[in-house]
């Protein structure tokens, strides 16, 4: 573009939470006029509107207003919409994407993090870290009696989900000769080292231990029942740090009351357990409350991996160039 483009925020109040990062705003504001509206809470759809269509580009996240379907059929000058966040589906309405409005998310710059995470839940509950911690607390020393262990090594594996973040999560794996079987039917491969199966009843065969990292679609909705649990043997291990909707959750809690199963979770659905939940105090379970992939502390309010790809991506834009992490439909349905 010749001029600079006009970016527009439009937020409840203040900053947003995703453009909260120092020295953020000012490097957006260097690619284009960046203009901050607060007060979204209290505007009508059609305000909203108004404010879009005098945008080339709207950057959307956490804490920013939503953008009205309306938008589709006569969105004025807004030519992009930049998320920074994964899921697009309360920010942006599939409309616009239909109506040839460009979308970004922020692609794999979580991946690591979260892979990471997911790795450390599934160490720490095969070592029982949990329970170790609680006999400690309770003045035990040594081996508790409900710690029942485990080894990476030839732990039968099955991976749900094959896309960055699961990806990621088998490179971590790879080194730890685990025997991992993968079922993933959007993936074009998987990792020649893997065996790829056809279905979540080839995946839960023989598994001792199961790792989801697949999004959360009307497909994937409570996608692993009481029938695929059952399969796991005795002390086998839930791994989650994706989308609690995958799994029902009730299945999945009755496995973890009785004792039989393990899990590491991350997310549940609803994503908060009630205060007085037994769930809180299951030695065979490890709850993070969806902060598994958090940072190194102090520095959340740097500029992060996303932001970086945001700013990567508003300059594409302003040059005419491809822009990265492009979302048509089916990647919009999948990014959750």
């Amino acid at each position: 573009m010749k001029q600079k483009p006009v970016i527009l925020n439009i937020s409840p109040s203040g900053m947003p939470r995703c453009m909260k990062a120092d020295g953020f705003c000012d490097a957006v504001g260097e690619i284009g006029d960046l203009r901050l509206v607060s007060g979204g809470d209290k505007m009508t759809p059609e305000q909203i509107a108004d404010h879009v269509r005098e945008a080339d580009i709207y950057m959307t996240g956490h804490g920013t207003t939503p953008l009205p379907e309306m938008l589709s059929k006569n969105p004025g000058r807004l030519q992009y919409v930049c998320g920074i966040t994964g899921t697009m589906r309360q920010f942006v309405p599939l409309a616009l994407i239909e109506a040839g409005i460009k979308l970004t998310n922020w692609g794999d710059a979580t991946a690591g993090s979260v892979a990471e995470g997911a790795m450390a839940l599934l160490l720490a509950t095969l070592k029982g870290v949990h329970e170790h911690t609680q006999n400690a607390r309770a003045n035990g020393w040594g081996l508790a009696e409900n710690v029942t262990g485990g080894s990476l090594e030839g732990l039968k594996i099955g991976v749900f989900g094959c896309g960055v973040i699961g990806r990621r999560f088998l490179e971590l794996l790879r080194p730890f000769d685990s025997i991992v079987r993968v079922y993933d039917p959007y993936a074009t491969d998987v990792p020649d080292w893997c065996e790829r199966v056809d279905s979540l009843e080839a995946l839960f065969h023989d598994a001792e231990t199961i790792v989801l990292h697949a999004g959360w679609t009307p497909e994937t909705d409570k996608i692993i029942n009481a029938d695929l649990l059952s399969r796991l043997p005795d002390h086998g291990v839930v791994i989650n740090t994706a989308r609690g909707g995958i799994i029902d959750q009730d299945a999945l809690f009755a496995e973890l009351k009785s004792g039989r199963l393990r899990a590491g979770l991350d997310v549940l659905e609803p994503d908060r357990l009630p205060p007085d939940h037994p769930a809180r105090y299951w030695s065979n379970v490890i709850l993070t409350a969806h902060q598994v992939g958090h940072g190194w502390p102090g520095r959340s309010n740097r500029i992060q991996k996303y932001h970086q790809y945001a700013l990567d991506n508003l300059r594409r834009f302003t040059r005419g160039e491809p822009l990265r992490f492009l979302m048509d439909v089916e990647r919009y349905h999948r990014s959750t």
